[in-house]
């Protein structure tokens, strides 16, 4: 199907202007796939064997409203069943609950860059981006961000760890924002690695829920949990805004298979965490090395790292590519690089240490002295 045969049907021309997501490319043959923010830990056979008992009901609906996974969400964060809301993975979410609150003529606010899906879902909406940049240390600047809001200002989006650069939102910083905030004025916190967070200072967004009426906090099963396969996150905030984010659902999006990999995982948690525990310390080891090659990278609080490649992003991609490596490209800043298994380490920082070499002075992916 060529671009000619669209001719005649009318489409959105900001939906046509904006890039498709696309995944990152798929590992060479023998190499090691640092894309996708994947876990690189195989499933435990208890979920794969929760999952596999759901197919013997693939001709029938799901129980999408995933009542038990919710209650079982809602108790251990203290909040009523009416206050959690399955999605199809936390984008999902955000889309929901960015086409509940924001429409033609509104804005939405989030750093940049941030988390690639952001600017699609915002016109999707029919809503408008504005983009605050990040800090050059990579982290959110919410004092220009709280700056940014107007009166057209329906949604904020606050990411920590940010995807890509991987610096946090402390507790203080958050509460300070919002302190500025409208308190009609939608927040969404973007949580999804939470659980590979180590620093103290970083905020827990869901006990501030109680103070923050204007607050969803935002989770997934795809990272941590190693659930990316099954698309399934939540969101926990007030129940009126969960109600409206329902109503911009669509149907039965969230699986059987997906809930009960959930609930299989939350029985698995210890496990699972000791898991988490490992990849957190192998991605300190990670940037610690490439902190002494000369590189510099941001305080990494998820499960990758990132590297400001800036102009020299195309060739560093196809450096690590050419040596088995997929990593994520965003040209002309930066690559992010996700924390595998590991024997992809070595290999990634021989590449990374040939790579800052030939950095010019004063780049600012270049440690200063």
């Amino acid at each position: 199907m060529s671009s000619d045969d669209t001719l005649g049907v009318r489409l959105r021309p900001e939906i046509v202007a904006v890039p498709a997501y696309k995944q990152g490319r798929p590992a060479p043959a023998d190499g090691f796939k640092l894309s996708s923010n994947e876990n690189p830990f195989p499933p435990l056979p208890s979920v794969v064997e929760a999952v596999a008992a759901t197919l013997r009901d693939l001709n029938r609906y799901p129980n999408a409203g995933g009542a038990d996974l919710r209650e079982r969400l809602a108790e251990r964060h203290g909040v009523g069943v009416g206050q959690v809301h399955l999605g199809s993975g936390s984008v999902a979410l955000l889309s929901q609950l960015i086409s509940a609150a924001a429409g033609v003529g509104d804005e939405v606010v989030y750093s940049w860059r941030s988390f690639e899906a952001y600017p699609g879902l915002v016109t999707v909406a029919g809503a408008t981006s504005v983009q605050v940049p990040n800090r050059p240390d990579g982290s959110h600047d919410l004092d220009a961000m709280a700056a940014a809001i107007t009166d057209r200002t329906r949604v904020v989006i606050v990411c920590t760890p940010n995807n890509p650069t991987g610096t946090i939102v402390t507790t203080a910083d958050f509460e300070a924002f919002m302190e500025r905030v409208p308190s009609d004025l939608l927040v969404l916190l973007d949580e999804a690695y939470y659980e590979f967070v180590t620093d103290d200072a970083a905020v827990d967004g869901i006990p501030l829920l109680s103070r923050y009426p204007n607050l969803v906090v935002l989770r997934t099963f795809s990272k941590a949990y190693g659930l990316a396969a099954l698309r399934i996150g939540y969101a926990v905030g007030p129940q009126a805004v969960l109600d409206a984010a329902r109503s911009a659902a669509i149907p039965l999006s969230v699986t059987d298979a997906s809930r009960v990999a959930a609930l299989a995982s939350i029985d698995a948690e210890d496990e699972l965490m000791e898991r988490v525990a490992r990849l957190a310390m192998r991605r300190d080891r990670l940037r610690d090395a490439l902190l002494e090659q000369g590189w510099a990278v941001p305080e990494a609080q998820g499960n990758f790292v990132w590297l400001a490649t800036g102009e020299q992003t195309v060739e560093a991609n196809d450096a690590f590519f050419d040596a088995g490596l997929t990593v994520r490209a965003f040209p002309p800043e930066g690559i992010r690089i996700s924390v595998g298994e590991e024997e992809s380490v070595d290999k990634l920082l021989q590449v990374a240490g040939d790579l800052v070499r030939n950095l010019p002075n004063g780049h600012p992916g270049k440690r200063l002295g």
